[in-house]
């Protein structure tokens, strides 16, 4: 087949008036998925299934098996497809562009099937010569390779069963312990170079471990194909394209299979609000700023160089909403955690004065993203109920994870920075000094309704010299473990779900290193199983007692005993369900001084079971307790009839349940 001259670059526009075209030189451009209601609704900018449309998709065009490609370049004035079936010659297989000013070209090229490698080369109307990734592809080479590749999403699930009961599962009024995850370093596979474990080895190992340890939820740290896997996923390319470091799409899709299959849920990080780079990407990306804001004050992010999309361009807010349901669609994904969304509310973000443009009515808010953000999430929960969608927010702005029809974002969760930073500062200080800043605990009380929150122990907690959990911890190595299964116990009883960075759960000293594995030869030491047999424990009581979840996010799920004892630096509370016996009462003592003789008022009359000690004997701890539980007396205290005498452990959690005489 004699190859195109350049100056027969373009193809002549599909034409409903002419009819279909003849094929040039092996493309053809009587085949498109695209019809009439698809172009109105991406013209008007409420397409949102654009994935079905866009990229490259194996068919049939009559007899012949080919590839239809499909790419939104409006800026430009040719564009090609090239890749290894033509040894990357940018003038033998050229789109058309379509006849309705969308800006999208396409053509089917006979011959191409799934595994081919390609990208799009654009020229633009200025000269500007480029070769681009696929935005919708389904797969991309691995990094620094940066092709594109054909590919499919065909795959048997057995997950029938957790999706049609999942909105119980993920309801806010179910539990919620999620282990975050990233996929390259929980396990590396050290006797062989110190390789990644595949998606199909996590499908087994990682699966089984969650499994064991109780947590009905993961969260993956981006899975979507990054460039530099240094930036942990947070810098995406592929918004539609599973990395290939750990295997194939339906690699990815058995290990959600397997989760779902053992009855856990599964949410991705997602980043809408920037994009590195790269030249290969969507970065200027058919010779104008297409994806980004042209305005380097609106369009560059100064922390992480990188570029900030345009949230007011109809086409971008389609291809992000795309990719959000996508993963939810394809990959059945049960939620979204939504990265860096302060950097997207604000148009002063990370900036100085005279670094940043006002809104049009001279404010900070960036109305285009808060408007996009209110339309993603109203679209995700229309089609997809039994799914969250939660907010990685850090700044006080109101009702991040309220309806949108009551003025909020419509978020369904947000992490809880604050009551992270307030919690680790506090757990970081001696014990001797803790009484002085008895507030710095009982602060979170103030505002825990205000919002959904999630209590988050992440990774951002244990990196970048921060040190981990573990070592956040003062004094002896004794008092280090006490206070880290202290932490541990106080969050799981404090109000809102539940998450925490993998590694913590069994004490890791180290700093979380991404080149690394986990330090899981710690486990053959008593103090490191200890924390780990409480995490294990904490999972099961929080499951089994709806007082430790249900009402996470109301106030008739949370008293008071007494959060004003300073001097002792001792906590007492209540979680709440239904029913009085539901009722689970907190103990918590921030000193390694033991509290013999503590009382404590109780909602009613009866044995007091003590359904968890942090300082059991069996988790490494002095074996301080009750033996069992306590029966109460008749003696007034903290404002109710009547009372427990407790021994209050050293650094110690106890939670008490009356227990129904049968």
């Amino acid at each position: 087949m004699a190859k195109i001259t350049h100056k027969h670059f373009r193809p002549k526009p599909v034409s409903k008036k002419e009819g279909s075209l003849q094929p040039l030189e092996g493309v053809y451009y009587d085949v498109s998925p695209l019809t009439d209601q698809d172009i109105y609704l991406f013209k008007e900018g409420n397409h949102f299934q654009l994935y079905n449309k866009l990229g490259a998709h194996p068919m049939k065009r009559k007899e012949m098996e080919g590839t239809y490609f499909a790419v939104w370049a409006p800026n430009a004035k040719m564009v090609s497809v090239v890749g290894d079936f033509n040894y990357w010659d940018k003038y033998s297989h050229k789109l058309g562009v379509r006849w309705d000013s969308s800006g999208i070209w396409e053509g089917f090229i006979p011959g191409i099937h799934k595994g081919f490698l390609y990208k799009f080369f654009i020229e633009s109307n200025s000269g500007f010569q480029t070769e681009k990734k696929d935005p919708y592809a389904f797969i991309d080479e691995t990094p620094p390779k940066t092709a594109s590749v054909v590919w499919d999403l065909d795959y048997p699930w057995n997950d029938q069963e957790w999706m049609q009961n999942r909105h119980n599962n993920n309801s806010l009024q179910s539990p919620y312990s999620i282990y975050e995850i990233h996929l390259g370093s929980w396990r590396r596979m050290i006797e062989e170079g110190n390789r990644f474990l595949t998606y199909s080895e996590l499908a087994n190992y990682l699966v089984d471990y969650v499994k064991k340890m109780g947590f009905t939820h993961v969260e993956l740290m981006p899975i979507m194909e990054h460039p530099f896997y240094g930036s942990w996923g947070y810098q995406t390319l592929g918004y539609f394209a599973a990395t290939t470091r750990y295997g194939s799409p339906q690699d990815l899709m058995r290990m959600i299979d397997c989760f779902h299959q053992k009855g856990i849920g599964v949410i991705l990080d997602w980043v809408p609000s920037h994009f590195p780079s790269d030249g290969h990407g969507l970065a200027y990306f058919d010779g104008s700023h297409l994806y980004e804001h042209q305005d380097p004050q609106k369009g560059f992010h100064p922390d992480w160089k990188s570029y900030i999309f345009n949230h007011g361009r109809n086409e971008v807010k389609e291809f992000l909403v795309s990719s959000a349901l996508f993963w939810l669609d394809k990959y059945h994904v049960d939620g979204l955690r939504v990265d860096a969304v302060a950097s997207m509310l604000y148009l002063d973000y990370s900036r100085k004065e005279g670094e940043w443009c006002p809104n049009i009515y001279g404010g900070r808010d960036n109305i285009e993203a808060i408007s996009f953000i209110k339309q993603l999430n109203e679209i995700v929960y229309s089609r997809f109920p039994a799914v969250q969608m939660v907010a990685e927010e850090s700044t006080a702005w109101a009702g991040v994870s309220r309806p949108t029809f009551h003025g909020g974002l419509g978020f369904g969760m947000k992490w809880n920075m604050g009551w992270m930073h307030d919690t680790l500062e506090y757990f970081k200080k001696d014990p001797i000094y803790r009484k002085y800043h008895h507030n710095e605990l009982t602060f979170s009380m103030l505002y825990a309704f205000t919002e959904n929150f999630v209590l988050s122990l992440s990774h951002d907690e244990v990196v970048h010299g921060k040190g981990s959990l573990l070592n956040k911890m003062p004094c002896d190595d004794w008092q280090k473990f006490a206070n880290l299964r202290l932490l541990f116990a106080y969050m799981y009883g404090h109000p809102g779900k539940k998450l925490l960075f993998m590694g913590s759960e069994f004490g890791q000293w180290n700093e979380w290193n991404h080149d690394g594995s986990l330090d899981w030869h710690l486990v053959q030491y008593d103090r490191h199983k200890g924390i780990q047999d409480l995490i294990k424990d904490l999972n099961r009581v929080y499951r089994n007692e709806p007082a430790l979840y249900k009402y996470d996010f109301e106030c008739r799920g949370y008293e008071w005993i007494d959060g004003s004892d300073w001097k002792q630096s001792v906590l007492c509370f209540a979680r709440k369900g239904d029913y009085e016996d539901d009722t689970v009462i907190v103990v918590c003592n921030f000193t390694p001084t033991p509290r013999y003789g503590y009382r404590v008022g109780v909602t009613s009359a009866g044995f007091w079971k003590e359904l968890l000690n942090s300082d059991a004997a069996q988790y490494y701890g002095s074996g301080i307790g009750n033996l069992g539980g306590v029966e109460s007396q008749k003696i007034p205290c903290h404002g109710r009839e009547n009372s427990i005498l407790l021994n209050v452990p050293p650094l110690g959690v106890l939670y008490f349940k009356k227990e129904n005489k049968k």
